[in-house]
């Protein structure tokens, strides 16, 4: 027997087969199988049996399987797949043992999912911007399905807070009288008759046919969209679903003949019919796996933002949801400069204080006529209150206002 001091001598065969049995252990043999059946196509998997990371005992190998379940768009999971694993290995320290890594891997699952979350919405995306007066019309369709509308339509018809901001100003709203009490054709604007509460260059109507745009902004992801930009001739005649499904898989040009092809067949050349059409189309991606082709949704115009525009009940019927493919930056419809005209300069640029807000012409300082003057905020103004307007802009926001008879009118071609 050995004393208590002496240590024992274990043969090498011995440590071997040692090893054997605990490589066995901690390397199971990792068996695996996938079964899918695709409606909209936003499920997708991540399958590795045989990820490797060094740690400070040496190279260990470890599977991960994902499951990333789409909703509203499969643009979250697909990021998810490429991303979320990258993510939670980098929160986990270098040079740890084995019994270490295991140990940090659940406050890195944590780290590498808000990680992911927070890098998806915070990702390079691209921006659309639309300014709109009368009743052409923007849609844009997502890469997802969804329609958008990107502009109002100024129609007296059917834009309620129009008809209100022009008698508020002094004009009157009324359809044309044919005599004896008589009425008819679309809602007008008087002195003028013109069916349109915003425009360009309308001289021969009153100033409160103003040109302020309505204006939205949204940001689209990199899947990209097309976009339809066409004149009331395409809208009188289309829906919005209808024009997106007559032009499908067209190329830009292609599809702007057809929807003007489309609308002359259903109502015939009443008016100017004009379409623009912009395919927003992401880089391609060699070797990028592609999702399964989805099936067109007859019926269904699923998009929209919580604040729908005006638009003619002819051609909108339908209830509309916000996906979060497309995320809005800015909606603003006021026809009020005070309000619209109201943007906080950044320090950087102090100096534009110093030039009309509208036209852009130097106004020494005390000449200028703040864009809040006449409104409820004058009474605190101080001299340095812009953003400001030279008297010539000044004298057109009153008449806009209805605080100014206008000036000499005579007809003029408009917008």
């Amino acid at each position: 027997m050995s004393s208590r001091g002496d240590h024992q001598t274990v043969p090498l065969s011995v440590l071997l087969k040692r090893e054997l049995a605990n490589e066995k252990i901690e390397k199971p043999e990792i068996v695996h199988g996938q079964a899918s059946q695709s409606k909209k196509g936003e499920d997708f998997t991540f399958l590795k049996t045989e990820c490797e990371r060094a740690m400070g005992d040496g190279v260990t190998t470890f599977s991960v399987f994902g499951l990333f379940d789409g909703h509203n768009g499969s643009a979250a999971a697909i990021y998810t797949k490429e991303n979320l694993l990258n993510n939670v290995l980098t929160a986990i320290p270098a040079d740890l043992n084995r019994d270490e890594w295991v140990a940090a891997l659940p406050r890195a699952l944590v780290a590498g999912f808000v990680k992911t979350d927070k890098d998806f919405q915070e990702k390079d995306r691209w921006v659309i911007t639309v300014a709109s007066v009368g009743d052409s019309r923007c849609i844009l369709e997502s890469a997802e399905g969804g329609i958008y509308y990107l502009s109002a339509d100024h129609r007296l018809e059917c834009n309620e807070e129009e008809r209100e901001r022009i008698t508020a100003s002094g004009g009157e709203v009324g359809r044309l009288n044919t005599g004896g009490g008589n009425e008819i054709g679309p809602l007008r604007c008087w002195p003028g008759g013109l069916c349109l509460s915003r425009s360009i260059g309308d001289m021969d109507v009153g100033e409160y046919i103003v040109p302020v745009p309505y204006v939205k902004q949204v940001k689209l992801s990199t899947a990209g969209g097309r976009m339809i930009i066409s004149s009331d001739g395409v809208w009188d005649a289309l829906s919005a679903e209808a024009a997106i499904d007559c032009c499908r898989g067209m190329p830009p040009d292609a599809a702007a003949a057809q929807i003007v092809k489309e609308a002359l067949q259903a109502k015939g050349l009443r008016d100017d019919t004009t379409c623009i059409v912009v395919d927003i189309l992401p880089q391609e991606k060699p070797a990028a796996p592609l999702p399964p082709p989805k099936k067109p949704v007859k019926g269904m115009l699923k998009a929209m933002f919580r604040k729908k525009p005006s638009e003619s009940s002819s051609n909108v019927d339908h209830e509309y949801m916000e996906p979060d493919i497309v995320e809005e930056l800015f909606e603003e419809g006021s026809a009020m400069l005070s309000e619209r005209l109201d943007t906080k300069y950044p320090l950087c640029n102090m100096f534009k204080l110093f030039m009309c807000a509208v036209c852009q012409l130097e106004i020494k300082p005390g000449e200028g006529i703040s864009i809040h003057a006449g409104t409820s905020r004058s009474v605190k103004l101080r001299p340095w209150d812009g953003p400001f307007l030279c008297s010539s802009c000044q004298e057109k926001k009153e008449a806009m206002e209805g605080r100014r008879l206008s000036g000499n009118r005579h007809s003029s071609d408009s917008d």
